[in-house]
């Protein structure tokens, strides 16, 4: 499973490149208002960091204007990832960008209809929102799933990438069923190194190691 980092963030986007395990970074407009910063200058910032997909989002809701903005948004690094919202224009857009070479993330995907129409499209990524498909009463791990048989049924080239992913066990259950990425908050993806029984124990062997008296170096 790939690991994308959901902020605009520059300081935990860097945290998490440095252990090496960050293959992407997702940002949407909310985020990009959160940051406080220019939207082109944190983009370009956040592609110098990773290597991997950095979406942007287009903000247009019609499809003329949204390949227009897509044209801007594209020129800023090799590695961006035009962000599309799964309505008729956007995946319009997301067919003629992703024909041109262009990787597209239709996101605001909550049904597996929805999800089923972005593949044919040629969807590079699918952002099906489990934690707030959980707000409203639907599990968003069964969103997953049906996600995921259609996806296999097919042979779709479009990878699953969870997003809305409120907690470790979205992570868990999203890994189990076969997820292809998933893109959680800084601290989420934090939390996931965590485990009382580690902290424990690394402190069961400092007290012994320093009862030793010995030094490594």
């Amino acid at each position: 499973m790939k690991f994308f980092a959901d902020t605009a963030e520059i300081e935990p986007i860097k945290e998490l490149a440095a252990t090496g395990l960050l293959d992407g970074v997702t940002t949407n407009p909310s985020l990009i208002h959160k940051s406080g910063r220019d939207f082109m200058e944190v983009t370009k910032e956040i592609c110098g960091i990773v290597d991997g997909p950095v979406s942007a989002e287009v903000v247009a809701l019609d499809h003329a204007t949204m390949m227009k903005e897509a044209e801007v948004l594209r020129k800023i690094a090799d590695n961006v990832c035009i962000k599309v919202p799964l309505t008729v224009d956007g995946l319009k857009t997301c067919k003629a960008l992703s024909d041109d070479g262009t990787m597209v993330n239709v996101t605001l995907c909550f049904s597996a209809n929805q999800a089923l129409l972005a593949a044919k499209a040629g969807a590079s990524f699918i952002s099906p929102f489990v934690g707030r498909h959980d707000d409203n009463g639907f599990d968003g791990m069964d969103l997953i799933s049906d996600i995921r048989l259609i996806y296999d049924n097919y042979d779709f080239d479009t990878e699953i990438l969870v997003a809305s992913v409120r907690h470790v066990t979205h992570v868990l259950e999203s890994a189990k069923i076969g997820a292809d990425v998933m893109t959680a908050p800084p601290k989420v993806i934090l939390a996931l190194f965590k485990h009382v029984l580690t902290d424990k124990g690394i402190e069961g062997f400092l007290k012994d190691w320093e009862a030793t008296g010995q030094s490594i170096v």
